[in-house]
């Protein structure tokens, strides 16, 4: 699904008070009720400590540098022609008991609100980012699945239970990716350069699809001020992904066998909007042959392409519509996720979203062939409108900060003249939106019928940081 970060490594300030205002209109809390920082200091000191001792696995997390909430961990094996991935995901309910105080918070949070200054925590940090967190060196309880996979990728078997685990080492992206393309990877890093590939494969296949689509990132301008920039993803974030959503399609295909969980879907999109992003393709010269899916079109595009970049922003209306869906009896009507081509659940980061460590509750105990606790299966339900809820707010929240900082940078450049790309047109109305390459921005745009999917001049009219809106004018 697509969707925009801003990474911002230093505050300027004149945005402080800008994420002040953000956190007061959305009602974010700062920091937590004396209760649950009790409550979270107590569980930090004497988890719920599982019987079995896998910390001989070398596993290793793959994350952004300086994560400290580190939800899994990861180390992959040969197996004959095939592979076993070891997947440890943070034991969460080891800390956390449901109807507790820190539970009771976490269900209004329902996930990690992501700020360019910061972040609002789904848990006390003392657990977040501490004792429950996979932190390299340290012995953490987890919920260690085990993944068998054939030559080609798929799942053969699948194993999950509760043990002790410790990560060896704290990786990140640059420095993976560059092991992968220096030739120097070994073990787990470069099994997860065969491993990736295979699943992205299996995900073609399957009519699954993941947009190439560049996030934004706030950078020191070496002046003292800020710039955005867009910044492509390395091949192995998405071979790293590719994990967690074979765990989650694993985890769903348990939950669906035993008639009880909660499961992340996405409905096929409708004739009319397929209709209409095939108009789109075929004003923007995007080749979209007969029989040919979304998601087989998608694969081949380059969001650097100006035409690509429109199409890529006009058809995300055929990925809109993801809910959660709980069950218990009997699955419910809706089951795929039309985005990866399967049934899936989220699994993988309890430490960052609600969900997950209720939907791992469910998975141990079907693994375990014994029946889901009574008061897992009682929080089922209300689990959909919780994360409905904390979703909305916390892209609401992104998309301020977005805001924010666009305005912010672009504020002592109105009147200059900039080379964007139009993205997006409304039918029969003048104006659109216009992506900027340099600074990386996307914004309204006034003027009449600009074309979809080339390059024109803009004019900055207007950039204030107090209310957080950008606009341009065709030159």
């Amino acid at each position: 699904m697509p969707y925009t970060t801003i990474r911002l490594r230093d505050t300027a300030d004149g945005l402080r008070d800008g994420f002040a205002r953000i956190r007061s209109e959305f009602d974010l809390p700062d920091g937590f009720p004396t209760p649950v920082q009790e409550e979270a200091e107590r569980a930090a000191a004497s988890p719920a400590v599982p019987q079995e001792d896998r910390t001989d696995l070398p596993l290793v997390t793959i994350d952004p540098p300086g994560s400290m909430d580190l939800d899994q961990a990861l180390c992959i094996e040969r197996r004959g022609t095939g592979y076993r991935v070891w997947y440890a995901i943070a034991d969460v309910a080891a800390f956390v008991r449901p109807g507790g105080a820190i539970d009771a918070e976490a269900r209004v949070r329902a996930e990690t609100v992501y700020m360019a200054d910061g972040r609002v925590p789904l848990h006390p940090p003392v657990l977040s980012e501490g004792a429950a967190s996979l932190l390299p060196g340290q012995t953490r309880p987890a919920a260690l699945w085990r993944l068998d996979l054939g030559s080609d990728g798929e799942i053969e078997a699948v194993d999950l239970r509760r043990a002790l685990v410790r990560s060896r080492e704290r990786l990140d992206y640059e420095t993976v990716q560059a092991a992968v393309d220096t030739g120097r990877a070994e073990g787990t890093i470069a099994l997860l350069a065969e491993v990736g590939p295979l699943r992205l494969e299996r995900e073609r296949a399957r009519g699954g699809l993941s947009l190439p689509t560049p996030e934004q990132q706030v950078i020191p301008d070496g002046n003292g001020g800020y710039q955005v920039e867009f910044r492509t993803n390395h091949p192995c974030e998405a071979w790293n992904a590719q994990i967690s959503l074979l765990t989650g399609m694993a985890a769903a295909r348990m939950m669906l066998d035993a008639g009880v969980g909660v499961l992340r879907v996405l409905p096929q999109a409708g004739p009319e909007d397929v209709g209409k992003v095939r108009r789109v393709a075929a004003a923007l010269g995007v080749p979209w042959p007969d029989g040919t899916s979304y998601a087989e079109v998608v694969h081949g595009l380059d969001p650097k392409i100006p035409g690509h970049a429109a199409f890529l922003h006009e058809s995300t209306v055929l990925l809109r519509g993801a809910a959660y869906v709980a069950f218990n009896g009997s699955a419910p009507a809706q089951v795929l996720h039309a985005a990866l081509g399967a049934p899936y659940a989220h699994v993988t980061a309890p430490l960052r979203r609600l969900v997950d460590r209720y939907g791992t509750e469910v998975c141990l105990a079907v693994a375990a062939d014994s029946p889901v606790p009574e008061e897992i299966a009682a929080a089922l339900p209300g689990l959909p409108e919780q994360m409905a809820m904390g979703g909305r707010r916390a892209g609401a929240v992104e998309r301020a900060c977005v805001d924010l900082v666009e305005a912010a940078v672009l504020r002592p450049r109105i009147g200059e003249v900039f080379e964007a790309v139009v993205i997006d047109v409304s039918d029969g109305k003048p104006g659109g939106q216009v992506q900027v390459t340099e600074p990386a921005v996307i914004a309204r745009c006034d003027g009449d019928r600009l074309p979809l999917g080339e390059r024109i001049p803009v004019r900055l009219t207007h950039a204030d940081p107090t209310t957080r809106e950008v606009r341009f004018t065709a030159a």
